[in-house]
C-alpha cells in the first residue's frame, strides 16, 4: 500500500528545472538539517526588530511632508519666511437664557488657560449666531504636528469649568482635541479587530488541518512576521515618514500573506507525507513546488506594492515601503523557518488531533474534492460559454465604478460617536464662518514691498465682496523683510463641499491673479484644507494611470519569468484587471449609496476615499497572485508529469481547491473584521479587499482561469513548453504491475 502512495508524486522535483526552485529547496534543506541555526537566526531578527521598535518609535510625517501640489508650495513659502501656523483650539460655551453665567464661565476659562505652559494666547469671547453661544479661541505654543499630544491640560481646565457650571455647556473643540480623541478611539477599535482576528484565524486553521500544532504554525509565523515587520518599519520610517496608517496596513497585509504562504507550504508537505515520503523528502518536495509558488507570489506582491512609489507623495511611499517590508519578511519566514519547524516537529506536526476535524481534514487530503470537480467539469466542457458568462458577471459588478467619486477624508468625516465631533457640529452651527480657511501666501522680490502691501489690501477687499464664498478675512501675517505675506480667508462652508472647492478655484484663477499676481516676480500659492484636498485628489487622478500600468507590467514580467509562457502572463494580467475592476464596482455601489449604511454601520459621504482605489488595486494585484501562482504551478506540474492539457487543468484546479479555499477564507475573515470597523477609510479597505479576494477565489479561479487556459491550450506554454518527465510507457507499465503485485 505504501508503494502505491509513493508513486503518486514521482519525479516532482525533477520536473521543476527553474533556478529559483533549486535555490528554494536548497535553502529549505539547509534549514531542515540546521533547524537550530535557522530558528535561532529568525528569533534574533524578531528580538532585534521589536527591540528597535521599543527604543525608537516610527517618525510621523509632518503636514508639509504629506502635502502635494500648490498647497504644498504655499506651506513651503510660508515656512521659508519663518511663519508658524499655530494650532487654535476653541472653547464653546452654550447657555440659552443664561448670558451672565456664560460670561462668568468664559472669564474663568480665559484666566485658567493663560497659566498653562502650552498656551500662547487666549482671545476675548466672541458671540455666536443667535446670541446663545460664546467662543473663546486658544492659540497653542509649539510644533503644530505634536499639538494633540499636548492638549490634555487644556481639556482638563475646560472640564473643570464645566463641572463648576453644570447648568450650561462648556466644551473644547479644535484640531488638537479632535485628533487626540480620534486617535484614542481608532487605537481601541483596531485593538479589538486585531484581538478578534487571531482566534478567528486559528479556528479556520483548525478546521483546515484538524491538528493543533499544524494549525498553530501558520499563526505563529504570521504574528512573528508582523512583529518583525513593525520593527523594521520603525527603522525605515526615519527615511520614509509614517502618515499614521502604515502600521495598520502592515498588520492587515502581514497577517494575510503570513498565513497564506505557510498554508500553501504545509498543505503540500502534508500531501507528500501522506503519499509515503519521509520528513526531509516531504520538506524537499514542498519547497520545490509550494515553496517555489510562494517565492514567485511574494516577489510579485512586493514588486506590485512598489508601484505606489510612482504616485510621488509621502503617503503612498510609506504604504509601499511598509507593505514591501512585511511581505518580504513573511516570504523569508516561509522558505527558511517553516522547513526548520517541520523538521523539528516531525511526526508530531499532526498532533494533538481534534477527532471530528481531523477525520474531515485527513479524509479529503490528497483526494479530489467532488464538489469542485462537479463545478469544473461543465466549465471545461463548454469553455467559451463559461468564459463569456463570467465576463458578463464581472462586467456587471464593475459597472458602478464608472460613477466613482473620490474625496480625501477630512475632520468633518469623522464618526459622530466622538464627543469632540458632536462639539464640532455645535461649533459650526453657532459660528458657521469658522468652517474652513483658505491660505494665500505671496513672496515678492526686494523693492516690491509697497506694491505687495497694496495688493494684499485689494485682495481682502475683493474677497469681502463675495459673501457667498468667503467669510471674515483675518489680518495678514508679514515677514520681517516685508516681502512675504500670509493671508487667511475664512470660508463659511464645509471643507469638502462644492462651495469650498469653488472658493479655492475663485482665489486661484480670479482674485489672486488680478491682485497679488499682478506684482512683477511675485510667487503666489493658495493652500488650506480645501486646497490640499483638491491637490491631492488631482495628483492621484493624474498618477493613477501610470501606477496601474506599472503594476500590470510587473505582473506580466513576473509571470513571464516564472513560467516562460506568453499566454499565461497575458491571461494573468487580464484576469487580474477584471477582478480588481469588479471589486471597485462593488466598493462604489456600497459606499457612495446609502442602502448599506445600516448593514455595515457607517454614514455615507457619497464618495470613495481618494487614496483607497489605488491602494486596493496594488494590494489586490499582488494578493490575487497567491492563488493564481499556486494553481498555475500545479497545472504546469501536471503537464510536466505527462497529463494532457484538459486533464492537467482539471486536476490542478480540483486538487488545489482545498488549500486555495482555505487561504481565501482566512484572508476574507481578516479583511472583513477591518471592514466592520467604524472608520470609513479602514472600512472601505477591508470591504474592498474582502470582495476582491472573494471574486478572485471563485469566479476567476473556478470559471475564468480554467476556461481561458483550455481555450489557449495549443499555445498555453509557448514559447518554452515545460519538458515532460522522462518515463517510458514500458517503465510505467512495469511500475503499475509491481504495485498491483504488492
Amino acid at each position: 500500500m505504501s508503494l502505491r502512495k509513493r508513486r503518486s508524486s514521482t519525479n516532482v522535483i525533477d520536473a521543476q528545472p527553474d533556478p529559483a526552485t533549486g535555490l528554494t529547496h536548497r535553502i529549505a534543506l539547509w534549514s531542515a538539517t540546521h533547524r537550530g541555526k535557522a530558528v535561532g537566526l529568525w528569533l534574533l531578527l524578531i528580538v532585534l526588530a521589536t527591540g528597535l521598535a521599543a527604543i525608537q518609535g516610527p517618525r510621523q510625517a509632518t503636514e508639509q511632508e504629506l502635502s502635494v501640489g500648490e498647497s504644498a508650495h504655499a506651506m513651503k513659502l510660508a515656512d521659508d519666511a519663518g511663519y508658524v501656523d499655530p494650532v487654535v483650539e476653541n472653547v464653546l460655551i452654550t447657555a440659552p437664557g443664561k448670558a451672565g453665567e456664560a460670561q462668568t464661565a468664559a472669564a474663568q476659562v480665559r484666566s485658567s488657560l493663560r497659566t498653562l505652559a502650552a498656551v500662547a494666547d487666549v482671545s476675548p469671547p466672541l458671540r455666536g449666531k443667535g446670541g446663545d453661544a460664546l467662543l473663546v479661541r486658544v492659540t497653542m505654543k509649539g510644533d503644530p504636528d505634536t499639538a494633540q499630544d499636548r492638549v490634555g491640560p487644556l481639556e482638563r481646565v475646560v472640564d473643570g469649568v464645566q463641572a463648576a457650571h453644570p447648568g450650561i455647556r462648556v466644551e473644547e473643540v479644535g484640531p488638537a482635541s479632535i485628533g487626540s480623541d480620534f486617535q484614542q478611539w481608532l487605537d481601541k477599535d483596531l485593538g479589538k479587530a486585531t484581538t478578534l482576528s487571531l482566534p478567528i484565524t486559528l479556528a479556520i486553521l483548525l478546521i483546515v488541518f484538524g491538528a493543533i500544532v499544524m494549525a498553530g504554525i501558520p499563526l505563529v509565523l504570521a504574528i512573528s512576521s508582523v512583529a518583525a515587520g513593525l520593527g523594521l518599519w520603525t527603522l525605515a520610517s526615519q527615511v520614509v515618514p509614517d502618515p499614521g496608517t502604515t502600521m495598520h496596513l502592515l498588520v492587515l497585509v502581514g497577517m494575510a500573506v503570513g498565513v497564506d504562504y505557510s498554508l500553501f507550504y504545509l498543505r503540500r508537505y502534508r500531501e507528500e507525507r501522506h503519499a509515503g515520503r519521509d520528513n526531509v523528502s516531504a520538506v524537499h518536495v514542498a519547497a520545490a513546488t509550494a515553496g517555489h509558488s510562494v517565492v514567485v507570489s511574494g516577489l510579485a506582491v512586493a514588486l506590485s506594492m512598489a508601484g505606489l512609489f510612482i504616485a510621488g507623495d509621502a503617503f503612498s511611499s510609506a504604504m509601499a515601503t511598509g507593505a514591501i517590508i512585511v511581505v518580504l519578511v513573511a516570504l523569508v519566514s516561509s522558505v527558511t523557518v517553516l522547513p526548520a519547524m517541520l523538521s523539528a516537529f516531525g511526526r508530531f506536526v499532526d498532533r494533538p488531533r481534534l477527532p471530528v476535524l481531523w477525520r474531515l481534514s485527513n479524509g479529503t487530503n490528497g483526494d479530489r474534492p467532488r464538489l469542485m470537480a462537479a463545478i469544473v467539469r461543465p466549465v471545461l466542457r463548454h469553455p467559451k460559454a463559461a468564459l463569456l458568462l463570467c465576463i458578463a458577471v464581472l462586467g456587471a459588478l464593475a459597472l458602478p465604478m464608472t460613477q466613482m467619486s473620490l474625496k480625501s477624508t477630512q475632520i468633518e468625516d469623522y464618526p459622530r460617536t466622538l464627543t469632540t465631533m458632536q462639539s464640532y457640529d455645535r461649533l459650526l452651527a453657532a459660528f458657521p464662518d469658522r468652517s474652513g480657511v483658505d491660505t494665500v501666501v505671496v513672496r515678492v522680490p526686494a523693492g516690491s514691498e509697497p506694491a505687495v502691501q497694496q495688493q494684499v489690501a485689494a485682495l481682502r477687499t475683493q474677497a469681502a465682496q463675495r459673501p457667498d464664498l468667503f467669510g471674515a478675512v483675518d489680518q495678514p501675517w508679514r515677514s520681517r523683510d516685508a516681502r512675504t505675506y500670509v493671508l487667511d480667508v475664512n470660508v463659511p462652508h464645509p471643507v469638502t463641499s462644492s462651495e469650498s472647492r469653488t472658493a479655492v478655484t475663485t482665489l486661484r484663477e480670479q482674485l489672486v491673479p488680478r491682485t497679488l499676481g499682478s506684482v512683477p516676480g511675485a510667487d503666489v500659492a493658495v493652500g488650506g484644507d480645501a486646497a490640499a484636498n483638491m491637490d491631492y485628489t488631482h495628483r492621484l487622478d493624474t498618477r493613477l494611470p501610470f501606477v496601474l500600468a506599472a503594476v500590470l507590467a510587473v505582473v506580466l514580467v513576473v509571470m513571464l519569468a516564472a513560467y516562460r509562457s506568453v499566454a499565461v502572463a497575458v491571461m494573468t494580467v487580464a484576469l487580474n484587471g477584471l477582478s480588481v475592476l469588479a471589486a471597485f464596482g462593488v466598493l462604489t455601489l456600497v459606499f457612495q449609496g446609502t442602502w448599506a449604511e445600516g448593514l455595515l454601520g457607517f454614514t455615507s459621504t457619497g464618495h470613495v476615499v481618494s487614496w483607497v482605489p489605488m491602494l486596493l488595486f496594488v494590494v489586490l494585484s499582488g494578493l490575487s497572485l497567491d492563488y493564481h501562482v499556486f494553481v498555475v504551478s500545479r497545472i504546469r506540474e501536471n503537464t510536466v508529469l505527462g497529463m494532457d492539457t484538459r486533464a492537467a487543468i482539471e486536476d490542478g484546479i480540483v486538487r488545489t481547491a482545498g488549500v486555495v479555499t482555505s487561504a481565501a477564507v482566512v484572508m476574507i475573515a481578516v479583511f472583513s473584521i477591518f471592514g466592520a470597523l467604524s472608520f470609513v477609510e479602514l472600512k472601505q479597505i477591508g470591504v474592498g479587499l474582502a470582495v476582491g479576494i472573494l471574486i478572485d477565489a471563485t469566479l476567476i479561479r473556478v470559471i475564468a482561469l480554467p476556461a481561458l487556459m483550455l481555450l489557449c491550450r495549443r499555445f498555453l506554454w509557448w514559447p518554452a513548453r515545460p519538458a515532460r518527465t522522462v518515463q517510458s510507457a514500458r517503465s510505467r507499465r512495469a511500475a503499475d504491475e509491481l504495485v498491483e503485485t504488492v
